[in-house]
């Protein structure tokens, strides 16, 4: 009898387990984030750097799973300040409670009043809100946009910093997405 229930038992935990991985997978899907600017381990066009008029590259995403409630962006550079020794990663744009209904965002377009209703901002590495561009102190950078889709509407983050949204976002991730693009300044 002893032997049966813990063969009940064992065989519960395993469908539990197994019903607790099968959700995590579904939970971790991938979307899909391009740019019309570069494309996918390519260097990104001076334009949207510090050499050009440091402008916000265009970002297009699709999949964005059903029960989306927003999306955050993270842009950085962790190759700080160089690649052949980084002892950071530098924040370039923090954006955070984008709609889910938005498919992407327009080149230049990090003010306010020209993102998508809804949308905050937190604080680059050059402590402002808004995108910063690519401005490497030496060698060939990359620059990971990472796109989340969250279960949730985040409340006001204070102070609204990379480390505030990731802690923020813990538990709340559906899918995520990926953009990697690279520069070398040319001055």
């Amino acid at each position: 009898m002893r032997d049966s229930v813990r063969k009940l038992i064992r065989y519960g935990i395993a469908l539990a387990l197994a019903g607790g991985v099968a959700h995590a997978a579904e939970r971790n899907t991938t979307m899909e984030l391009t740019s019309s600017a570069f494309t996918r381990n390519t260097d990104i066009p001076s334009l949207y750097t510090c050499e050009g008029n440091d402008q916000s590259p265009p970002l297009v995403w699709t999949g964005v799973p059903a029960g989306t409630k927003s999306l955050a962006l993270i842009v950085d550079d962790p190759d700080a300040p160089d690649p052949a020794a980084p002892k950071m990663t530098w924040v370039h744009w923090v954006l955070y409670n984008i709609p889910p209904d938005s498919h992407g965002l327009d080149a230049g377009k990090s003010r306010p009043s020209e993102l998508p209703a809804g949308t905050r901002q937190g604080l680059n590495d050059w402590q402002r809100e808004g995108y910063g561009g690519p401005c490497p102190p030496i060698g060939r950078h990359r620059y990971i946009h990472k796109l989340y889709a969250l279960d949730t509407v985040l409340p006001a983050l204070h102070p609204a910093t990379k480390a505030a949204l990731e802690k923020a976002m813990q538990g709340h991730i559906l899918a995520q997405g990926e953009l990697v693009g690279y520069y070398r300044k040319k001055k």
